[in-house]
């Protein structure tokens, strides 16, 4: 199951994108990260990358 990101808690700081290794995450407008849930593969990077622990 791909990982998703609690918009709410996420600070932008593209700590998830510099890591994930498929290239599936990228900043919207907001400035807030998007996962793309068809291209992720579910490895986890992301999430021990994120500081404020946003992605589940």
């Amino acid at each position: 199951m791909a990982k998703q990101i609690i918009e709410e808690n996420c600070i932008g700081c593209g700590s998830c994108e510099r890591t994930c290794i498929v290239g599936c995450i990228s900043q919207i407008k907001n400035k807030k990260m998007f996962i793309n849930s068809n291209a992720c593969v579910d490895c986890g990077a992301c999430q021990l990358a994120c500081p404020s622990k946003c992605i589940v």
